[in-house]
Order: structure tokens, then sequence, then C-alpha cells
């Protein structure tokens, strides 16, 4: 159900929802905030007044790669604290449990060029999505090697492997195996070599045998 900010007893209820069904209340205090590099920052989900504080330190842009969902609490108020303190706001849609797509990647490398630093990109927790991004950015924007790039996808920023959120890494393992045979550019690869539905089946068909080997017969 939609919210109107603009009414004291929607905007309660707003907030309310923020707090306990988007879990902020576990955000008032933790923001697992860490420097990417080059102007770039990651964290969770910031509320309004973590905004208002970023502005006050300078940021001049927030990534918003939980996607565009106007009359949902967190995004209401992301957007509405943004224009408030001058802060502009790209949303740049990624999911954590599947193969990222061509075009939004494209997209992101774009983003990447465009927009004004300091700038903030964030998901829900700033852990994996977030790290999909830090990795991208890593590698589009500023060059690192893989090693180091992938380096953002690791449990120092809350990044499970383990779970469907592996796939992420499994998407840059892609890579990293085609680069080893055939040196190329990540995203000379991207545009013209990886396939994301076989990327995507490829990571499901392994992480449901292992899931059957390690965790349902207990294999030794």
């Amino acid at each position: 159900m939609a919210y109107d900010l603009t009414d004291p007893k929607d905007r309660k209820r707003a907030w309310s929802d923020y707090l306990w069904k988007d879990h902020g209340v576990l955000r008032l205090r933790f923001h697992n905030m860490h420097e990417v590099g080059g102007g770039l920052w990651r964290a969770n989900q910031p509320s309004p007044d973590r905004i208002e504080w970023l502005a006050a330190e300078g940021f001049k842009t927030i990534l918003n790669i939980r996607g565009t969902q106007p009359g949902v609490c967190y995004y209401d108020f992301e957007r509405e604290a943004c224009e408030r303190h001058g802060l502009a706001m790209h949303d740049m849609p990624f999911g954590s449990r599947e193969a990222p797509y061509v075009d939004r990647i494209q997209r992101a490398v774009k983003i990447f060029e465009s927009i004004e630093y300091p700038a903030l990109v964030h998901c829900k927790s700033g852990a994996d999505r977030a790290g999909l991004i830090s990795v991208l950015f890593a590698l589009t924007h500023l060059n690192l090697p893989y090693e180091q790039a992938i380096e953002h996808l690791s449990l120092k920023y809350l990044h499970v492997k383990a779970g469907k959120t592996g796939v992420l890494d499994y998407f840059f393992e892609t890579y990293r195996a085609y680069n080893e045979a055939h040196p190329i550019g990540f995203m000379d690869w991207v545009e013209t070599v990886y396939d994301r539905d076989a990327v995507q089946a490829g990571f499901m068909s392994s992480w449901w045998g292992n899931l059957l080997t390690e965790r349902l017969l207990r294999r030794e």
C-alpha cells in the first residue's frame, strides 16, 4: 500500500514499516560503509538522517541499486531526502541472486562516467549487490587487477558465497577463467562472450549439486 508522506499519519505508518518491515532498525547505527576508491563508497540502505549526514560530508550522488519502487517506504524516504539535501539519486536496479544482465552492466558503466563524486552506492544490506557494483567499478572505472577488485565480494562486507548470492561470484569467476585462457578486457567479455543464461544455469546446477551432496546427503 502506497504512502502519502505529506500526511502525518501515513508518514508515521511509513516510518514504522521502514524500521520493522524493511529492517531499518538494524541500520540506525550500523551502516556497513566502506570506501571503494575513486570517490565511491558502499553501504547499506541509508535512512533520511544518514542522507542528511552524507550531504553534510560533501557527497554529491547516491546510486540506489534496490530498484525504482515509488510507493515503497524506503524508496520514498530516500527520494525525498535526496531532493531535500541536494543529492542526485540514480536508480540502478540489480538482483542479488541472479546473473547480471548485459544492459544493466553497460548502463552502470556509463553512470560511473557521468556522475559527480563523492558518491554512495547502496543496496539493502550493503553486502551483495553493493559488492557487485563495487567490483564492476573497480574493474571498469579504476582499472584495478581482478584479484584486487574481487575482494569487494567477501565476508568482510557480509557477503556470503555459499547461498544463492554466490551467483555473483560465479559470474566474475566465469570471466576470470575465460580471461586466463583467452586474455580479454572485462567489458569486451561482457559484450561479446558472456552468456547470461548459461552462467545462470551453470551456477544453479552447481549450487543444487553442492546442496544435495554436502548438506542433504552429508557426503564425506
